[in-house]
């Protein structure tokens, strides 16, 4: 999309009067449609109120901030950062995202319903659902650890939402195809073991990697790239398949990251480096040669990948936008208009 003319006045404004690096000017007004400080006039306490809404939350559960960020990316990769991840019903009355198996397990809903009808109260029908997942998801990484970086806002909201539509990489598809999927959306390789980071918190239920521990293939039973020490404590919190009750099974999960499992950080990347990721997927940004070489950046540089994270969530937050007139604002995040 073409930089609007009050984009591009935005930005010259940035990097001349306010003397900033034009690559943060960018970050400003991404040249979408989307800046910062876009609800200053329209709803000033829009920002305040999802972070006060969020905190108290994370307050409550210290595993949210991954949550947020989950959904937030879930809902940019599909079809674009539009909020069709919300969505319960649409017009077509297909099966929606949400109904999609790569987004069993999706936590945090609640809290952005009570984001949406606060700001509905102070604001109404002013701030749309995709801007609140943006904002949540800028406060998760903040509360992890983070320094907290400005969000360029205005996205719209969409009308259609299909389960069809969801292709997000799982756990074992060949990493050749993982590459192109952020291609295809504009993200490098780079920038995928940069966002990959994001792994350094949450928990994964056991059935996403116990077939490394079990089946890996037909030669061998347990995945070569694993720690050795690591995949034995893996063994302990998630027996072979079919060893415990079907409901005990599914409430099984493990933290990504053993050492700091709280905190956003680059231990993620000294953990691939010594065979302790937990997914298939992640492994192979150590050993594919594409990527070797930035995870060992990112291993060595906490500063280095807190800036890139940064930059590539804002970049990640821009990804097929609606802005200008269209879609729209919902007044409820799980129905359309």
């Amino acid at each position: 999309m073409e930089m609007s003319l009050a984009t591009i006045i935005f930005t010259i404004m940035l990097c001349t009067i306010f003397i900033i690096p034009c690559s943060e000017a960018a970050e400003k007004g991404q040249g979408n449609g989307l800046h910062v400080g876009f609800y200053g006039l329209r709803c000033p306490n829009a920002e305040q109120i999802v972070a006060d809404v969020v905190s108290k939350a994370v307050e409550a559960d210290q595993k949210l901030p991954a949550a947020f960020i989950r959904l937030f990316s879930h809902d940019c990769f599909v079809k674009g950062c539009d909020a069709s991840i919300l969505l319960d019903t649409t017009p077509s009355h297909e099966p929606v995202e949400m109904q999609s198996p790569a987004n069993v397990g999706i936590r945090g809903l609640e809290v952005i319903d009570e984001i949406k009808a606060r700001l509905e109260a102070e604001c109404p029908e002013t701030v749309s659902c995709a801007d609140i997942l943006a904002f949540a998801a800028r406060e998760a990484v903040a509360l992890s650890g983070l320094p907290r970086h400005k969000v360029p806002a205005g996205r719209r909201d969409s009308r259609t939402s299909r389960a069809t539509d969801v292709t997000l990489p799982a756990p074992a598809t060949p990493f050749d195809e993982i590459i192109d999927y952020f291609g295809r959306r504009g993200m490098s390789s780079d920038e995928m073991v940069v966002l990959s980071g994001a792994h350094s918190i949450g928990a994964a239920h056991c059935s996403f990697f116990d077939y490394r521990l079990y089946n890996y293939d037909q030669t061998q039973a347990q995945d070569p790239a694993l720690d050795l020490f690591y995949a034995a404590d893996l063994s302990q919190q998630c027996p072979a398949p079919n060893t415990l009750p079907e409901a005990e099974a599914k409430n099984r999960v493990v933290d990504f990251d053993p050492i700091t499992p709280l905190v956003l950080d680059n231990q993620y990347y000294a953990n691939l480096m010594q065979g302790k990721a937990l997914l298939q997927s992640d492994q192979a940004l150590v050993t594919d040669p594409r990527t070797s070489a930035m995870v060992m950046k990112m291993a060595a540089s906490a500063d280095s990948w807190t800036r890139r994270f940064v930059r590539a969530m804002i970049k990640m937050g821009g990804i097929n936008v609606l802005t200008g007139e269209h879609g729209e604002i919902r007044k409820n995040c799980r129905a359309f208009n």
